[in-house]
């Protein structure tokens, strides 16, 4: 495929998520137990990562420690397995898009997050730091809508809905919906923060496959406890043939598995900033797939969906200003990074900048050799 593969992957991606909101809140709302799901999802991605990790890296792995095991523990704690069940939660007051336009702020929260951690800079007397700080303006007003204004529903084009308990605007009362918009933003921070130490994280670590596996292993422990707390009905632990068996095993193969390794190998050959601006096409596809089975689709999750994504550009376009400057004083000496502009736009592959996160030893060689 050429350079034309970053794209077909990164489009796969954004399906993938967009199928998964919708799987997921379909199955709420037939009865599938949040935190039980949580659990199985996790529990399904281990058997399935795990044995690939240990088979592939088993000989090259660094040794672990028990101070690393500690850190992976943590990361785990808030970046899987607390931010995804206060997503889930969220997702049960609200609706599949609200959900996917709610994601829209994760590029632009990381970017936040790594600001007030000293490891990006915003001068706000140049051009790109107003442009930067515009974009993160603009995403919080898009959350404001979304918060205080659902509006009406749009009308699907499908008569006969696909699943039977169709999610509908009316059974999401003013305070619930709110309610529901918090708790998703709250697990989008979190999953930024969790995104922005990963860097450091894999610096000490730098067995990629390995560490994502031992990470959802330990999400596993943690859900697996969450759930045992919050769910004392073990009747509801039971798996049957419906839509919430369908959205288990999907969400640990191709979400918590398969769109881990595929959003390494896209950041491998194009870098992060080429992955965040696909990050909207998940807003897009899930408004269309809602809209083809029956889900409810409110004009307010379209109006602060377009806000997040305008915010989201801006900042992605501040960042971009911001490096081709770097190019003009760095001169001959920051050849690299100008050719990282050009070839993020063509899709090829590129050497690590100023914004790209911090290169890990024999990392591309892996993920090359993989791909």
């Amino acid at each position: 495929m050429g350079n034309r593969a970053p794209y077909a992957v990164s489009f796969l991606l954004r399906f993938i998520y967009a199928v998964m909101q919708i799987l997921t809140k379909v199955a709420f709302n037939q009865g599938t137990s949040t935190y039980v799901l949580v659990f199985y999802r996790h529990l399904i991605g281990t058997m399935f990562l795990l044995p690939i990790a240990f088979v592939i890296e088993r000989k090259t792995a660094p040794r672990l420690s028990y101070k690393l095991c500690l850190k992976l523990f943590v990361h785990a704690l808030y970046g899987m397995s607390a931010s995804l069940n206060i997503s889930c939660v969220g997702l049960n007051y609200a609706s599949a898009t609200s959900a996917s336009a709610v994601l829209n702020l994760l590029p632009v929260l990381t970017f936040f997050l790594a600001l007030l951690l000293g490891m990006e800079s915003l001068q706000l007397k140049s051009f790109h730091g107003i442009v930067k700080v515009s974009g993160i303006v603009i995403c919080a007003a898009g959350v404001t809508v979304l918060a205080l204004y659902q509006g009406p529903e749009l009308k699907s084009i499908v008569h006969h809905p696909i699943f039977r308990h169709p999610s509908r605007v009316d059974t999401h009362p003013s305070r619930s919906w709110i309610l529901g918009i918090l708790l998703q933003s709250l697990a989008t921070v979190m999953f930024a923060l969790w995104t922005v130490f990963q860097g450091p994280l894999l610096e000490e670590y730098p067995s990629m496959l390995l560490n994502t596996s031992l990470q959802i292993v330990f999400a596993t422990i943690q859900s697996f406890f969450m759930a045992l707390v919050m769910e004392r009905d073990f009747s509801r632990w039971k798996l049957g043939l419906d839509v919430g068996l369908v959205a288990i095993i999907y969400c640990g193969v191709f979400v918590t598995a398969l769109a881990n390794y595929l959003q390494i190998w896209v950041i491998g050959r194009c870098g992060p900033v080429f992955l965040a601006m696909t990050v909207p096409l998940i807003l897009v596809i899930t408004i269309i797939l809602s809209l083809l089975i029956g889900e409810a689709v409110t004009l307010g999750s379209v109006i602060s969906g377009a806000l997040m994504v305008a915010g989201l550009y801006n900042v992605l376009w501040g960042k971009r200003i911001e490096q081709v400057a770097l190019c003009k004083q760095g001169g001959s000496g920051e050849n690299g990074s100008c050719l990282d502009l050009e070839e993020q736009e063509s899709g090829a592959p590129v050497p690590a900048t100023r914004d790209s996160i911090k290169p890990v030893p024999g990392l591309m060689e892996r993920t090359d050799t993989s791909s």
